[in-house]
């Protein structure tokens, strides 16, 4: 799939695509009782809405019309057990749907936990998955009721239908693969090694897995390492584990990196196989950009932040080393004081899809609070938690002030009471729509800024 996307592009909405395939999953959720009551236990357990659980429905090839009519095309890619025909909305949220003869519709629903065992495990299922474990796509019959099957799915860099066993070696490598991800050196005294390493391991990993189930793995590291440094992301991982789901609702995985080094993190990206799509800049004004890139295999999504400056917006910045900036902007000063995403940081946050309002109610009750709401539309709302405040090493709050990047005052209130680090940020998705909203970034990245934080009240 060529995700080349003109830099002015922003993604349509579908609500016809969506109407549609909701009301066959409320047709399928009248039928079956584990699905029903699954659904609400996502919603009171989790925050999260059962739609955006969906990998894929099953419908007769009757609906065609009707999907094809809503934006809905040939997916001629995905191998299924049949030669079934699989839809696909190339510009939207959406589940695929796969057509079979001879069933009710929907006949079939899955949906994607993390892991199916863990899934499994969680709901006291006694079925065995089908496929093995660490390959590249398994399958768990959950229930079945009044012809209405409801299946998860593990996916691997995988966008078929079909399981395979594994070849010979192959777990061996997938595992070590995983390893070195796992245990990659993120603190170096200069962050070019950082990189340099990190490069390292990537071509052993590329050698052992290829490229699509390396980013895979590459990026359940990132979100380990993230959720280590993340209280938010710890209690709705827990609250997720325990209806076996994991981070499987997960929207767009986001890093903040400095001038320096963001050209080398998009190239990093690119040999796991992502395509650029969208570029943010703060137009006149400057202050950020933004390089909005997607893994299509794997479905994973990264939003890349760095500070701008106006004569720069009209450069491919992600590809262009950028120079020293004579000052620093909110993603500059964030990774001046904390250090790349990439390396030591960790992701700034991870986006992922719930239900807007339960969510943020149900976080409260966990000790977790909300920020206010930088997107407010009815097709995309977005809010972070309260960031996470960070110790800041003296080392690099004094070498800023040296720069003089930043003040001898605010060099001594960082030292003394850190900085915001990072967040979970609560999302919800309407319409299918798969963008993001220019101005509300701008917003809640003034709003990160370190330099507009206080320390909370000591009793």
């Amino acid at each position: 799939m060529n995700l080349s996307i003109p830099k002015n592009f922003d993604w349509p909405l579908a609500y016809d695509g969506e109407k549609f395939i909701r009301a066959r999953l409320d047709e399928f959720l009248a039928k079956n009782t584990f699905a029903r009551q699954l659904t609400a236990r996502m919603h009171d357990e989790t925050g999260t809405d059962f739609f955006e659980w969906v990998d894929h429905l099953v419908l007769s090839p009757d609906d065609e019309t009707a999907l094809v009519k809503a934006g809905f095309i040939h997916d001629k890619k995905a191998e299924t057990p049949a030669g079934e025909v699989v839809l696909e909305h190339p510009q939207a949220t959406l589940p695929r749907v796969l057509l079979r003869r001879g069933k009710t519709s929907p006949s079939v629903v899955a949906i994607k936990p993390e892991f199916v065992a863990g899934f499994a495990s969680a709901n006291n299922l006694g079925a065995e998955p089908e496929g093995e474990p660490r390959s590249r796509y398994r399958r768990l019959v959950v229930a079945e009721e009044k012809g209405a099957r409801l299946e998860a799915v593990e996916r691997r860099a995988y966008r078929g239908f079909v399981p395979a066993k594994l070849k010979s070696g192959e777990l061996a490598a997938i595992i070590k693969a995983k390893e070195l991800f796992a245990t990659r050196p993120r603190h170096f005294e200069n962050d070019a090694e950082g990189f340099a390493a990190a490069n390292r391991r990537l071509r052993q990993a590329l050698n052992l897995v290829g490229r699509d189930i390396a980013c895979h793995l590459f990026f359940e590291a990132e979100r380990a390492w993230w959720e280590r440094r993340n209280r938010a992301a710890r209690v709705q991982k827990f609250r997720q584990d325990a209806l076996g789901l994991g981070w499987g609702n997960h929207d767009h995985h986001t890093f903040r990196c400095s001038r320096a080094h963001f050209a080398d993190l998009n190239q990093f990206l690119g040999k796991l196989g992502f395509q650029k799509r969208e570029r943010f800049y703060a137009g006149a004004e400057a202050g950020w950009g933004a390089q909005i890139s997607e893994q299509f295999v794997t479905g994973i999504v990264v939003f890349a932040d760095v500070d701008l400056m106006p004569e720069e917006t009209g450069i491919d910045f992600s590809v262009s080393k950028l120079p020293p900036a004579p000052k620093l902007g909110t993603v500059g000063l964030w990774t001046g004081l904390h250090g790349e995403s990439f390396l030591q940081a960790g992701m700034h946050h991870l986006e992922a899809r719930f239900d807007f309002v339960s969510l943020r109610e149900q976080l409260h009750w966990q000790g977790v609070n909300l920020m206010k709401p930088f997107s407010d539309f009815e097709f995309l709302r977005q809010a972070f938690t309260e960031g996470e405040r960070w110790p800041v090493r003296r080392e690099r709050a004094q070498r800023l002030a040296v720069l003089n990047l930043i003040t001898s005052e605010q060099c001594e209130k960082f030292i003394r009471e850190g900085a915001i680090g990072s967040h979970l940020e609560n999302l919800q998705r309407h319409g299918g729509f798969k963008g993001f909203n220019q101005k509300s970034v701008s917003a809640v990245i003034a709003a990160t800024d370190p330099r507009k934080q206080s320390a909370p009240a000591t009793s």
